[in-house]
């Protein structure tokens, strides 16, 4: 720019005879036959700029005319990658986007509909699955779902059905132990959870107890026909004021939402822990379930959770920032399997 200025602020003559002095001295350097550096893309673009006033086919010394050329039709598609940039939403804070990484490799089974749902529910921050999706190496295969007639019956009844099953699991000395879960499909809070090696009649009715045998809201009790809900079980569960619904015979999705849970209970937390014998088994079991009933949000639910927290998330001006004061805390589960986030008070 000062240069330019000089030129007009001085007279014609000057220009000329220093136009004359920089011919002579780039004649010199074609005598002698040197190679020009590397030329920067400022100097470049310059170059390029200043060709539009004359016929540089003349006064170009230091490359070839394809080169120039060259240069020029980069130039062009330069400009043309910044008129075409994509516009629209834009993206994410860095903190955010990072936080989204975070919680994606530090629960490799989590989807982006369950951080969206964390990030809602727990921190307050409102962001659609579909661009938590952009920033997850993969995504999840979704379930399927059951028959229309059948659905409709439990959506009507669900705070008032309980649903529950058996699976196995195998412990590291290749001992299978059995456990027994039985949930409220309403909520999707598990009631009650227990292992034992020997699964019986007597057994079962035990567990049917310790969540029945009091005042309750349940009307409905769903399990398959296996020979463990035997004939005597049925009576005591009808002693307990619930109707029992037998499942038809090779029809898993009759028991879909306890088929769900015991899914769920594998894929998060059996298929990483190996279990050394039945007390150990109970007690990861027994801490999914906590975790499962009051940290893990549920797409069903709105998203939702069983028994949500007490505390309520403090409200935000902006949406993609947690609110002023507060801080993301980590609560590991399961020895780091999964871990809970919520809204923690900065020290002051």
């Amino acid at each position: 720019m000062l240069t330019l200025l000089r030129f007009f602020l001085t007279s014609r003559t000057a220009p000329i005879a220093e136009n004359l002095f920089l011919r002579k001295q780039l004649a010199l350097l074609q005598e002698r036959k040197a190679k020009p550096r590397g030329i920067s893309r400022t100097a470049r673009l310059t170059m390029l700029a200043l060709a539009k006033f004359f016929d540089w086919r003349e006064a170009l010394v230091i490359v070839k005319p394809e080169t120039f050329l060259k240069w020029h039709r980069t130039a062009f598609r330069m400009f043309w990658r910044w008129k075409s940039r994509k516009r629209g939403r834009p993206a994410l804070p860095i903190n955010l986007r990072e936080l989204i990484r975070e919680m994606a490799r530090e629960n490799p089974t989590w989807g982006e509909e369950r951080i969206a749902d964390e990030l809602l529910l727990k921190l307050g921050i409102r962001v659609s699955p579909r661009t938590v999706r952009k920033y997850l190496d993969s995504l999840r295969p979704r379930g399927g779902v059951g028959s229309q007639h059948w659905s409709t019956f439990v959506r009507n009844h669900a705070k008032a059905m309980v649903a529950c099953d058996f699976f196995i699991s195998v412990t590291a000395s290749f001992r299978v132990l059995y456990v027994f879960v039985a949930m409220e499909i309403g909520s999707r809070r598990i009631l009650h959870c227990n292992v034992t090696e020997h699964p019986t009649a007597e057994w079962t009715t035990q567990q049917f107890r310790e969540f029945l045998a009091f005042d309750h809201p349940f009307k409905y009790v769903i399990h398959d026909r296996d020979g463990i809900f035997s004939a005597n079980l049925n009576t005591t569960l009808k002693n307990f004021g619930v109707r029992v619904l037998k499942t038809p015979v090779r029809a898993p999705k009759a028991n879909a939402f306890c088929e769900r849970l015991i899914g769920t209970i594998r894929r998060e937390c059996l298929d990483f822990l190996i279990p050394f014998n039945e007390r150990h088994l109970r007690r990861i079991v027994k801490e999914f379930m906590i975790h499962y009933n009051r940290g893990r949000p549920h797409s069903s639910l709105g998203p939702g959770i069983p028994e949500p927290p007490q505390a309520k998330v403090p409200a935000s001006v902006d949406r993609h920032k947690i609110p002023e004061g507060y801080r993301v805390t980590s609560t590991p589960v399961l020895g780091g399997l999964h871990h809970e986030y919520g809204p923690g008070k900065e020290a002051a």
